[in-house]
């Protein structure tokens, strides 16, 4: 097995060989991953990775989402239960389940990823299958015994420059402070404001009153804030607080993973709604809409303390109730829904989205609103940006039909960059390797077709993998 250096590339030679080129200005530019959900633990405690199965295959619901379509249940692939028991199956039995079938991920992201993940991070150079399972495991077992493959190693050997990591506001930032307390390498410091590791306000399960627990996380977010949460100004107040205290560890941007794009402007309605919820009196339908009203309080806490605000709506979380019941949430079982963003976002950027101070970045699991909505409203306010691909649609085609979708409208610029979105640390310089090369070969055409030099389409490549990322989310050193 070997990767070609052309892949992605167009299959017009001509077209492919300024694909090459521009691909080329990319290959050395750090990786700047402003968006992600590596547990920050990995890099802090710097242990080494546990087998191969629990690495790979466990945690990643690209994989474990395939499997299950075929038949596996999460017990036999080693996914723990909701309440936490791990499995009992061992890592090598695991690994030759997930051999055997993959074949079922030709022609995906996923083993685009996990193809140069085998080659260009561990050295193996031959096809996964049922023959080579036990060859695979017990080659990648060894390497991850190696101090060359601990955390910190690799993230130097991926020639990461940033990497943000995403909490909730109860949960403890202790890892980010372990962080900030390593020695300094290589000119800079691993944790805090200007570090290689940082995080992210994420408050979802703070503002949606009907996710289970929900009562209690107020109650404790005033506990670690000293601020009185029975009342909605002191909520909000323990709020801003709680962002203060991610700033100082390193955030630059906050993320809210709403069910849809609604923004309401009502703070009176919005503290009725919290009370009732408190009481356990409020209406479905009050409690669907309190993340609606949440949106513009958090958007006008991003205009006082800086926070770039990130939008991830569309995602029926929990589709599939028997799996979530049996093992809990983030393991394959949300679906894309249909989304809705020019009215939706009305009220949050008539408050906000001339204010220089305010920057949003918009995502979407509905790409029917690339060029209907998110690229006219990206050319239309200063402070509006549109996200990467993400997660169903982070593969080439849909980076291709996202490039092509959006360009013509909103331009280059008032796109935010890569994000790798992963809990899959090995795969980050993968996943960034398969951007550039979409991009690479998107720009190529361009300037086949005498609408770009490639100078011009040079320098974009650069700022769509390096710049722009680094200054859109305010990560610039």
């Amino acid at each position: 097995m070997t990767l070609h250096p052309d892949r992605l590339f167009p299959a017009d030679e001509r077209t492919r060989a300024i694909a090459r080129e521009i691909h080329q200005r990319t290959t050395e530019l750090p990786l700047v991953s402003p968006h992600g959900h590596v547990d920050p633990r990995l890099i802090s405690e710097n242990r080494p990775f546990p087998d191969p199965a629990r690495l790979f295959v466990v945690p990643d619901h690209y994989l474990t989402r395939m499997l299950y379509s075929q038949g596996y249940t999460p017990d036999q692939l080693g996914v723990p239960s909701a309440t936490g028991e791990p499995s009992e199956v061992d890592g090598r039995t695991i690994w030759r389940r997930f051999a055997e079938n993959y074949h079922l991920f030709r022609g995906t992201p996923s083993k685009l990823w996990l193809d140069y993940t085998f080659a260009e991070v561990f050295g193996i150079y031959k096809n996964l299958r049922a023959e080579t399972a036990d060859e695979f495991y017990d080659h990648l077992s060894a390497r991850l015994t190696e101090p060359a493959y601990r955390p910190r190693a690799l993230f130097d050997r991926f020639n990461i420059e940033v990497l943000a990591t995403t909490e909730t506001p109860v949960d403890s930032l202790e890892p980010h402070a372990e962080l900030e307390a390593l020695p300094v390498a290589d000119g800079r410091k691993w944790g805090g404001r200007g570090g290689k590791v940082v995080t992210t306000f994420r408050p979802d399960n703070l503002v949606e009153p009907d996710w289970p627990g929900w009562a209690e996380r107020v109650k404790q977010l005033g506990e670690i804030t000293g601020r009185d949460t029975t009342t909605f100004d002191g909520f909000l107040d323990a709020l801003r607080a709680r962002r203060q205290d991610f700033i100082a560890a390193g955030a630059t941007c906050s993320d809210h993973g709403n069910r849809t794009a609604a923004a309401v402007d009502d703070p009176a309605k919005a503290a009725e709604i919290f009370h009732k919820a408190l009481k356990g009196e409020a209406e479905e339908s009050e409690m669907r809409m309190f993340p609606a009203h949440m949106l513009v309080e958090f958007a006008r806490m991003s205009v006082e303390d800086g926070l770039v605000m990130q939008l991830h709506p569309g995602s029926d979380r929990n589709h599939n109730k028997w799996l979530y019941e049996g093992w809990g949430r983030d393991v394959g079982g949300d679906i894309p829904s249909a989304g809705e963003y020019t009215l939706g976002l009305k009220p949050l950027l008539d408050a906000f989205g001339n204010d220089p101070r305010f920057r949003v970045v918009l995502y979407t699991l509905d790409e029917t609103v690339f060029s209907r909505e998110l690229a006219p409203l990206a050319g239309g306010y200063a402070s509006v940006f549109i996200g990467a691909p993400w997660w169903f649609l982070d593969s080439p085609e849909g980076m291709r039909r996202f490039r092509e979708a959006v360009h013509e409208t909103a331009g280059f610029y008032n796109t935010a960059g890569f994000v790798d979105d992963t809990r899959a640390f090995c795969s980050i310089p993968a996943r960034h390797d398969l951007a550039r090369r979409v991009d690479a070969a998107f720009l190529a055409r361009l300037v086949a077709e005498h609408r770009m030099t490639e100078d011009e389409a040079a320098e974009v490549a650069v700022d769509l993998a390096y710049n722009l990322p680094r200054k859109i989310y305010r990560m610039e050193q």
